[in-house]
């Protein structure tokens, strides 16, 4: 079978087996969605995988362009990859007092040598 297009690709159909709040960050695997409204476990819902979002933020400053990962545990970006799914790309600065990082969700990633390391 060759491919078929069944959808634009900014949101995805999900079916939680937990309830999920509007803004909720979902990690499934290694996608990273966002829930745009509430979804009550096993119902059909949509989560956004492309866009601008705010999420509070870890300590320390994150610069324009930086990576920024999901810290499920605290509810938080960082900029720590290890342990943490790929949230997306800073689209500007946060300094280290902000309590958020604006980011692109899912924005391309392209591992730097020093990352590959």
């Amino acid at each position: 079978m060759i491919a078929r297009y069944v959808q634009k690709g900014e949101s995805i159909d999900h079916r939680p087996s937990a309830a999920v709040a509007a803004g909720d960050v979902v990690v499934l695997n290694s996608l990273v969605g966002v829930a745009r409204l509430d979804i009550e476990a096993d119902t059909l819902g949509s989560l956004a995988v492309t866009g601008v979002f705010e999420t509070p933020k870890a300590a320390g400053a994150i610069a324009a362009g930086a990576a920024v990962y999901w810290d499920a545990a605290n509810h938080k970006a960082t900029t720590v990859a290890a342990g943490n799914p790929y949230l997306g790309k800073a689209i500007g600065a946060a300094a280290a007092a902000d309590e958020t990082v604006r980011f692109l969700l899912n924005a391309p990633f392209v591992a730097t040598a020093a990352a590959a390391e």
